[in-house]
């Protein structure tokens, strides 16, 4: 199944976490990595050229948004998602699946796919394994993603369901893919289920991906049961190929997957956060720059941060940028919070390149666990 263009190839472990790299048609991936979401063709507030400043070595865009708006067949007449976004480094698109079972109203689920109403006009819409290899072969990303349904996952019986529907659907996806530049990442599901999950790994790894992703978490399960996954299918999933953990971009969630060997992530939450006056900070602080306490404060949002936000603003600007409502506000803040998240995963490779992984690791929970204590005491 392993596409000529596709390898990984692993430069060094310690313990579970691994550093690596993942040759695509459009530039090696080094892992760990994480991936700003370009939901819309667009990581929101910030270019191309600032995503690659802050150090962006993937995004990811995302197949349902694409197909009711503009249209993929639209995009692969305007050269491709590459050429239409002006990015020249990997793209990652999902399948869609979260998206129709998220925000498609009225939707149908059968075995053969899912029939749904637009969330844009409410047009009838159709989406199976088949269509979903489509979209994605139009938009022509570096990896892509199988087909997959999302559930509950603490309704076992039906997560038993959705999940053999996923792993049919993984299949079909794999029989339609034509494009051998293109990678196909299989996706695990099974909930919260130890059970369920170790068979959906097993039967993912034998398809014998590129890669795999592990779906279904971080959607609404405790750490706790994230963690009693990742390491349940840190055992089963094959080692020479990389791990992607979908939709989860804390930084203690980035510290403790590549701990669990996980290689790449992404998620919303950085650049969400940004719109909603928050910045992050290396341990997980967030700081609501809104508040009045900032309205003097010439400190930058994190006096360790090197990105192109802290090195140039205040708190007390980027307070008085939202609080005018102007627009730079977003995009000071994005540039920040993203460069948090993708700096954290570059430290953690340089560690484990240097064997010194387990000290970061630690180093990072307890100020973390100092910080929650200072919190919790105030």
């Amino acid at each position: 199944m392993t596409n000529p263009p596709f390898k990984f190839q692993i430069e060094a472990r310690q313990d579970r976490a691994r550093a690596g790299k993942f040759f695509t048609p459009h530039g090696d991936l080094e892992t760990p990595v994480f991936a700003p979401v370009g939901t819309q063709a667009t990581v929101k507030s910030l270019t191309p050229d600032q995503l690659a400043e802050i150090g962006s070595s993937l995004i990811l865009a995302n197949t349902y948004h694409l197909h009711l708006r503009p249209g993929d067949e639209l995009i692969k007449e305007m050269g491709g998602l590459h050429k239409f976004m002006h990015w020249s480094a990997p793209i990652l698109t999902d399948s869609g699946g979260f998206q129709v079972f998220s925000l498609a109203k009225n939707r149908r689920i059968d075995q053969d796919g899912v029939t749904f109403r637009s969330h844009i006009d409410g047009s009838k819409q159709r989406l199976d394994p088949e269509k979903s290899i489509s979209i994605q072969e139009n938009l022509g990303a570096d990896i892509i993603m199988a087909f997959d349904e999302c559930s509950d996952p603490y309704d076992k019986e039906y997560v038993r369901e959705a999940m053999l529907r996923t792993h049919s659907w993984a299949e079909r996806c794999q029989q339609a893919k034509t494009r051998s530049d293109q990678a196909l990442f299989g996706i695990v599901q099974g909930g919260i289920s130890e059970d369920l999950r170790q068979e959906s790994a097993g039967y993912i790894a034998n398809l014998d991906f590129p890669g795999n992703a592990i779906g279904g978490l971080s959607v609404g399960e405790t750490k706790s049961e994230m963690h009693t996954i990742l390491d349940l299918v840190d055992r089963v999933l094959p080692e020479d190929k990389p791990r992607y953990l979908m939709g989860v971009g804390t930084p203690e969630d980035l510290v403790n997957g590549v701990s669990r060997g996980v290689d790449i992530f992404d998620c919303v939450l950085p650049t969400r956060l940004a719109r909603h006056n928050a910045a992050m900070t290396r341990f997980g602080a967030r700081l609501n720059i809104v508040n009045a306490q900032y309205a003097r404060d010439e400190q930058p949002l994190d006096q360790q941060c090197t990105c192109y936000t802290c090195q140039n603003f205040s708190r007390a600007y980027i307070r008085h940028l939202i609080i005018s409502k102007e627009m730079l506000a977003a995009t000071l803040l994005s540039i920040h919070n993203l460069h948090t998240l993708i700096d954290l995963t570059h430290d953690m490779r340089q560690s484990i390149l240097a064997g010194q992984f387990e000290d970061f690791a630690n180093h990072f929970h307890q100020v973390r666990a100092e910080i929650e204590f200072s919190k919790a005491s105030n």
